[in-house]
């Protein structure tokens, strides 16, 4: 294994108020290593279908040549908009890491997505497309394009303080702080 992956994007969702159904603002934090070096931002639609197509629009924008990975914090944005990671991957060239701190209770993602969400059918079908997710160290994963052994290394060049590596950090606080007026918790 060569050197480890360490220009990334990480994307995370503005928080959203629960009975907003419009769109939701996603912002991408492209780091070098822990380095912030860009900010992306765009829309999605809150349980919408075009979070895969925004985040490929975002991506092939001004940082197309600099990024060499993209994390998403889950593999949903803005509600139960799921991001298709496989056609993610391929269409950018990049491997494509989701990560969580905690395991979801995925029984009650599918029942969510079935009894309540347009589409949620074919959005639980890209869930469990996206593969089973590994823990590793303290985070759990899925992933496209890169080996187990990469995507740790990917996570640990990548993570500063704490667990969470510093692209989907950053994307929450800015996420947040433009959101709200401040940025505010744990990503």
């Amino acid at each position: 294994m060569g050197k480890p992956i360490t220009n990334v994007v990480g994307f995370d969702d503005a928080p959203f108020a629960h009975e907003h159904f419009g769109d939701v603002r996603v912002v991408g934090a492209v780091c070098s290593r822990t380095r912030l070096d860009g900010v992306l931002s765009g829309k999605v639609r809150r349980d919408g279908v075009n979070a895969t197509d925004e985040l490929i629009r975002l991506v092939r924008g001004k940082f197309r040549e600099h990024v060499r990975a993209v994390l998403l914090q889950g593999i949903a944005l803005a509600g139960f908009n799921v991001v298709d990671i496989h056609r993610l991957s391929a269409e950018l060239d990049v491997p494509v890491v989701v990560a969580v701190r905690k395991h979801p209770r995925l029984h009650l993602v599918e029942d969510a997505l079935r009894e309540r969400t347009r589409g949620g059918a074919r959005k639980w079908k890209l869930i469990q497309q996206a593969g089973t997710l590994e823990q590793i160290g303290p985070m759990w994963i899925q992933r496209v394009g890169l080996e187990r052994g990469e995507a740790a290394a990917l996570l640990r060049a990548t993570t500063l303080h704490g667990n969470l590596p510093e692209p989907l950090r950053l994307a929450h606080l800015i996420a947040g702080g433009v959101t709200t007026g401040q940025s505010r918790g744990r990503a």
